[in-house]
C-alpha cells in the first residue's frame, strides 16, 4: 500500500521556483478601480474561441477588481521590462497609484491598459472567474491583439529574472 505524505507549501514552491515562465503584467480599469499585478500563471486556452487564463492570488481581496471590472489585460514583458514587471510585482515599493504614470500605456478595445511596446498583448472580456485554494483563476475571451516587435522575452526562473 503506498503512503501518501503532506506536501508543504514551502517546499511546494521550492519546486515550482523550477518552473520558467513568461512575465506578464495583466492589467485592469473600470467602475472597480484600475490594477495591474504581475504574473507568470497565465497561458492560452483555446484559439477558437480565443481565450487565455491567468491565475491571480485572491488573498487581500485586492485583485477582485479584475473580476468586478469584468475584463482584463495580459501584456506579456520584453527583456527591457524588468523594472516595470518589479513595480507591478511590488518589489520596489513604488505605490500602485503611479504604476501606469508615463505615457507607455493605451487602450485598445476594452479599456484595461494595455503596454504599447509589449511582446504581445492579450485584451480580453471575463467570461468565468473561478476560485480555487489561495488563487482565483480569470477566463478572458480576447477581443483585442497586439503583436510587438520581435524582442527577447522576459522569464522568470528560480526566483529571478532571465532573458532568453
Amino acid at each position: 500500500m503506498l503512503k501518501k505524505s503532506e506536501i508543504e507549501p514551502a517546499r511546494y514552491r521550492d519546486a515550482m521556483a523550477n518552473f520558467a515562465g513568461a512575465v506578464h503584467v495583466v492589467t485592469t480599469d473600470g467602475p472597480a478601480g484600475k490594477r495591474g499585478v504581475t504574473v507568470i500563471a497565465a497561458c492560452s486556452v483555446s484559439d477558437a474561441p480565443p481565450t487565455i487564463l491567468v491565475c491571480l492570488n485572491r488573498t487581500g481581496g485586492k485583485n477582485d477588481v479584475f473580476r468586478d471590472n469584468g475584463l482584463f489585460a495580459l501584456n506579456t514583458l520584453a527583456a527591457e521590462h524588468q523594472a516595470l514587471s518589479a513595480d507591478f510585482a511590488g518589489l520596489t515599493g513604488k505605490p500602485p497609484e503611479t504604476r501606469f504614470d508615463g505615457d507607455c500605456w493605451e487602450t485598445i478595445s476594452t479599456g484595461a491598459p494595455t503596454l504599447k511596446d509589449a511582446l504581445a498583448v492579450f485584451d480580453c472580456e471575463l467570461i468565468e472567474a473561478k476560485d480555487f485554494a489561495t488563487h482565483r483563476v480569470l477566463f478572458g475571451r480576447v477581443t483585442g491583439l497586439r503583436i510587438g516587435d520581435n524582442q527577447s522575452p522576459l522569464i522568470y526562473h528560480r526566483r529571478d529574472y532571465r532573458v532568453l
